[in-house]
């Protein structure tokens, strides 16, 4: 008989380690529906700031501004990421593959205050006025090295004999890569994508230095109001936040769960 290996210090330190990481959130959640303007002191459940959070236009401008500049530069970067991940397995060894690799992954470790500060000094150089496009570029080019990761794992483990073969059949090289290697690879490229659209909503360094006066993203406007003191109107935006988040890693999980049972069925 299989013995269990589940310990109270396991217990123990799943519980520590969970309660750290979501009491805070839960409390969050808790006082998003406090009756009181004040965050500490409890005055009975309402739900009267999710009504006044819709009627604020400052904040429905800037998540209308996230959601765009976060769908044009994951769907950007996941297209050049990938690009880039294909030619850097498939293409062996070149010359300068070296510096193309450096380059590609050198907005992993770099600052962001760094990246946002030479974004910013190029805008201001080719005369490009600050606004939606910038942060596009620029969110762009720092979440296009993380897709270029995620792709190339997927790539590394790629049995490259399956395009051989479609290219034996006549194939060209675009026709082996749309009907072959994009549909094996393509969970790889959804969760660059995913990845890719998380960092863009989460991005505050960068955004405040590319963004302009017309184009205020969701987390620099949360980050403006909590300097001037919290309200329960951020409490109420943020536990949206967190439900739509929750919502999209539960689809997520199952839809890739759905796909693994599918392939084991076909097979």
């Amino acid at each position: 008989m299989k013995q269990s290996h589940f310990s109270w210090f396991n217990a123990t330190s799943l519980t520590f380690g969970f309660a750290f990481l979501y009491l805070p959130m839960l409390i969050l959640v808790i006082y998003s529906f406090n009756e009181s303007r004040l965050v500490t002191v409890w005055a009975g459940f309402s739900t009267k700031w999710y009504g006044k959070l819709l009627q604020n236009d400052a904040f429905l401008d800037a998540a209308w501004v996230t959601l765009n500049v976060g769908i044009w530069s994951s769907t950007i970067a996941t297209v050049l990421g990938t690009m880039a991940a294909y030619v850097m397995v498939r293409s062996g060894r070149f010359l300068g593959r070296e510096l193309f690799s450096g380059m590609i992954y050198a907005p992993l470790v770099m600052p962001e205050v760094i990246t946002g500060l030479a974004l910013l000094l190029f805008f201001l150089a080719i005369g490009l006025d600050r606004g939606m496009v910038t942060i596009i570029l620029a969110h762009t080019t720092f979440s296009m090295c993380y897709v270029s990761v995620v792709v190339t794992s997927r790539l590394i483990t790629f049995d490259q004999s399956l395009e051989d073969a479609a290219l034996d059949l006549g194939c060209t090289p675009f026709d082996a890569f749309r009907s072959v290697t994009l549909p094996i690879i393509a969970p790889a490229v959804i969760s660059g994508w995913l990845l890719a659209f998380t960092l863009s909503l989460d991005d505050l360094v960068i955004a405040s230095f590319t963004s302009g006066p017309s184009s205020t993203t969701l987390p620099i406007k949360v980050y403006s109001a909590v300097r001037m003191g919290v309200s329960p109107e951020i409490n109420a935006l943020s536990t949206l936040m967190i439900g739509v988040v929750t919502a999209g890693v539960v689809a997520f999980s199952l839809a890739s769960r759905k796909i693994m049972i599918n392939r084991k069925s076909d097979f």
